[in-house]
């Protein structure tokens, strides 16, 4: 595990995006393309920003993303099929490939078989508020061998969204998710975890402190083989003695 900590989430971001645009490149020269696993939410958007401006040839890129609410349309604002598709697909011009999460149970197998064609070589994972990882909440299914499940959201998780604006009120937040399970986000070959905030400043210690279990699930990305998280001076705050 590695540590970098930036001054600010737009430092984060220039960081984080130049780093994984090397591991890119780097897949792309030694095997002519690269697969690619994003998150989203409000702390992905400074990476996400800076990613779309990197020197890649996205042409021989493959996207997959975590996870989508059951039930929401792609209309709706916190729809996470709109958020990439604005803020990333349309962005960086045409990918070799784009699966996209729907919500439905009905996605599930013919996602697993994409996401187990070929390893990923990078996954950007960000850590919720309560230390979930995709919408893998605390306690966090640890045992499943799935790529993707339906899982039930906590408290904790809907006011975070609702916190980011992308709901009016916690009861508007939809109660479940289809999500990439803890299992298939460590088989990524590298992962790139970005958290800027203050309000990660808990998960962040909780994640560094304490030894792995399923009440923190990000702990468990302490164990990756290839694992750099990118933290804020504010996020870093509890966790670290930054003079």
């Amino acid at each position: 595990m590695e540590i970098r900590i930036c001054e600010n989430p737009a430092h984060l971001g220039e960081q984080a995006a130049k780093y994984t645009a090397e591991i890119l490149n780097d897949s792309i020269a030694e095997k002519g393309y690269a697969r690619i696993l994003l998150s989203t939410g409000a702390s992905q958007f400074d990476t996400i920003q800076s990613l779309v401006k990197q020197n890649v040839d996205w042409t021989k890129v493959e996207m997959f993303h975590l996870d989508e609410y059951v039930d929401l349309p792609e209309t709706h604002k916190a729809s996470f099929r709109k958020y990439l598709k604005e803020r990333f697909i349309q962005k960086v011009g045409p990918l070799k490939g784009v699966h996209l999460v729907d919500g439905t149970a009905e996605g599930i197998p013919a996602l697993t078989k994409e996401i187990r064609r070929a390893p990923i070589d990078v996954g950007l994972i960000g850590i919720g508020e309560n230390g979930h990882i995709a919408f893998n909440d605390p306690p966090a299914d640890f045992d499943t061998k799935e790529a993707y499940i339906i899982v039930n959201l906590n408290d904790t998780c809907k006011k975070q969204q609702m916190g980011e604006g992308w709901f009016p009120t916690i009861d508007d937040v939809p109660n479940q998710a289809v999500s990439m399970t803890v299992y298939q986000i460590m088989q990524c070959e590298k992962i790139v975890s970005c958290v800027p905030y203050p309000v990660k400043a808990q998960a962040v210690k909780n994640t560094l402190a304490q030894d792995v279990n399923n009440l923190v699930p990000a702990t468990i990305m302490k164990t990756h083989k290839d694992f750099v998280m990118f933290i804020d001076r504010d996020s870093a705050r509890l966790a670290i003695d930054i003079k």
